[in-house]
């Protein structure tokens, strides 16, 4: 998946960047946060659009435009305990080689429970991915289009 993304890296922003900015209009209405914010799986670094202290990772260099970024695995952080504030993962979590695995690393990073993660309808693994995603974190489900948005909510 790491080849795909290197060779799409100078059109991802052609062929996605509509989507991923509504599915960031949407998280940036419902999702209130404060702090540093790790985006995994950044891409193109869209979200630094969207929120002012954030740090992407990805594992295609080639993908990052702007911002403060890391190449790396969602699977192996190179990030202190409770070093984030929040968690953005958008249209990323269905290419880990191990997802709950990122889920575990996402746990350990973060300071509370400020998550927003979309996954992809189609995905092979939805069914399990959301499972994973909701008895891990308290998150309300916004269904959209082609993904499903999960968004921290409090209480």
């Amino acid at each position: 998946m790491e080849d795909y993304y290197n060779a799409t890296a100078s059109s991802y922003d052609e062929l996605h960047e509509e989507e991923q900015r509504k599915k960031l209009e949407l998280v940036k209405k419902h999702w209130k946060i404060n702090g540093l914010i790790l985006d995994i799986g950044c891409g193109t670094n869209i979200a630094n659009d969207y929120f002012k202290n954030i740090i992407g990772i990805d594992k295609s260099i080639k993908m990052f435009k702007k911002g403060t970024n890391v190449c790396c695995k969602a699977e192996e952080l190179p990030f202190k305990d409770r070093a984030f504030d929040g968690i953005l993962c958008l249209t990323a979590m269905h290419n880990f080689d191990d997802f709950n695995r990122a889920i575990k690393e996402m746990k350990r990073v973060l300071k509370g429970n400020n998550v927003s993660i979309s996954v992809l309808k189609k995905a092979k693994n939805f069914n399990k991915i959301k499972n994973a995603i909701t008895k891990n974190f308290n998150v309300r489900a916004i269904d959209e289009e082609k993904d499903v948005i999960f968004i921290y909510q409090r209480g």
